[in-house]
């Protein structure tokens, strides 16, 4: 028997669940606002061609038009300054797209605080309990942002001052990028930095120190719930964009049955 066959055993019976963490892909997605002078991409649309009529009397097609940082999406390091000079997305090693997911949950510090920030003692302390990452891990942040998926104005949770969604501390984020056990980190809100990243130092810590030392970002993520703190596998899949700073991305978790 190959290793194959048991693993495609376990999901036909559904011993292996796949669980879907993506957020729908549509013109009403929340996407991130960035304040002037910045430029913002275009949001998805769909542009129909045809739909069984003259221009296509069998078939419906359409045209797609959407930033590459909309919805769920992966942040390839060429997306910072800091990994100017690494991966595009077309380039990410398919390997590094597969691995071990570490669910750390922050949903009731997220919840009095939008601002929450996890630093190193709170990595240490999931570590302490569930053992040390597995190489290849993804680091999935479960703060209870999915929940919100479905309003621009929730999701951001923007006010004069700012966006407000929880993230990482600066010295937190270079601390992960020195971990070479992992491969990148995941999240529910709409960047894997927090809303008021721009304010610490470096400014927008994770994309700076992760992108910058080869590691990746999803973010809008759903469904983290559904996964157990640890045993569950990611599948990561971007379109391979040449040139691409990131794309929006399908993501899986494998889970086994009854470990939720």
């Amino acid at each position: 028997m190959t290793l194959i066959q048991p693993l495609l055993h376990a999901i036909g019976t559904g011993a292996l669940r796949v669980v879907d963490l993506t957020n729908r892909l549509q013109a009403s997605t929340p996407a991130l606002r960035l304040p002037e002078p910045f430029a913002n991409l275009i949001d998805f649309s769909l542009e129909t061609v045809s739909a069984y009529d003259e221009p296509g009397p069998f078939w419906k097609h359409a045209n797609i038009h959407t930033g590459e940082h909309i919805g769920t999406h992966l942040d390839a390091p060429v997306h910072w300054i800091s990994g100017r000079d690494g991966h595009d997305v077309s380039e990410i090693p398919p390997a590094r797209l597969i691995g071990p997911a570490a669910v750390l949950d922050c949903t009731a510090e997220a919840a009095a605080d939008a601002d929450f920030l996890l630093d190193i003692p709170h990595i240490e302390a999931w570590e302490a309990e569930h053992g040390p990452f597995e190489p290849g891990t993804w680091l999935l942040v479960r703060s209870g942002w999915g929940a919100f998926s479905d309003s621009q104005e929730a999701f951001l949770n923007a006010d004069e001052t700012g966006s407000h969604t929880p993230g990482f501390t600066a010295e937190c984020a270079a601390w992960l990028a020195g971990r070479p056990e992992i491969s990148g980190v995941g999240v529910e809100t709409v960047g894997i930095d927090a809303g008021r990243g721009g304010e610490l130092d470096p400014p927008f810590p994770v994309h700076y120190h992760l992108l910058g030392a080869d590691k990746y970002g999803i973010t809008s993520l759903q469904n983290l719930a559904l996964l157990p703190a640890t045993g569950a596998a990611i599948v990561v899949a971007p379109l391979p964009i040449v040139g691409g700073t990131g794309s929006p991305a399908r993501v899986f978790a494998l889970v086994e049955a009854g470990t939720e």
